[in-house]
């Protein structure tokens, strides 16, 4: 199966490096998806430009692929289910909830100059970083790709209830599948707590997986799509 791969904030295709021939040795054909504004100097790119760019993925799969979304990634993907219900196969949210219709896509930190730059490690001390040692620090801050303005504000719309037929899997790295389950009956995400299929999968790590667990997270995914 293809599976299309979407990082979160301040990343873009390459995060995905070490999962990729972890996937590719599971059979499955991984596509890194790297948007427009991550790294093509496009500091004018929309959240709209990034959609269509994953829906052009969609319809260029071979079959009907997987789509994974990663943290604030994972409202791409369930917007790939919304623009193309009839294509995807499955959605798999690693560490995120898909934001709502009619809310901002992911306006979390401070602009400046036009984009969100990656804020430091403060805000996620705790159980998001606590596997990452302070190389790979070194490493993602380095690489950390600024997010477009009009990405981080872009609003999200969401048109097609066939989104809610398609099958579901929340991949939980620095939270549990009880905790995710507790979050979404709390009212934190009306859309997937409207999904017909929707599962939970254990990932034993912090919110960066890909970075430090991806021969584990890679047979999480192909276990996702050869279910």
């Amino acid at each position: 199966m293809d599976i299309l791969l979407i990082a979160g904030l301040w990343l873009d295709g390459s995060a995905w490096d070490d999962v990729v021939p972890e996937l590719t040795a599971l059979g499955h054909r991984p596509v890194p998806l790297t948007l427009p504004g991550q790294g093509d100097g496009a500091a004018s790119a929309t959240l709209d430009d990034q959609l269509e760019a994953v829906l052009a993925a969609v319809d260029a799969a071979t079959g009907k692929p997987l789509v994974v979304g990663h943290s604030a990634a994972s409202t791409l993907a369930w917007l790939a289910a919304d623009g193309r219900p009839e294509k995807v196969a499955k959605v798999a949210l690693i560490g995120g909830f898909p934001a709502a219709d009619g809310r901002a896509y992911a306006d979390f930190f401070a602009i400046e100059d036009g984009v969100m730059p990656f804020p430091g490690w403060d805000p996620f001390e705790g159980a998001d970083a606590a596997d990452l040692d302070q190389q790979a620090r070194d490493r993602f801050a380095s690489a950390a790709v600024p997010v477009p303005e009009a990405v981080a504000k872009g609003v999200v719309r969401l048109t097609d209830e066939r989104r809610f037929d398609v099958p579901v899997v929340v991949v939980c790295p620095e939270f549990s599948p009880a905790e995710a389950e507790e979050c979404i009956a709390a009212g934190d995400s009306p859309e997937l707590a409207r999904a017909t299929h929707l599962e939970y999968v254990d990932l034993d790590s912090g919110h960066w997986p890909m970075a430090t667990r991806p021969r584990e997270l890679a047979r999480v995914l192909a276990e996702v799509a050869d279910s």
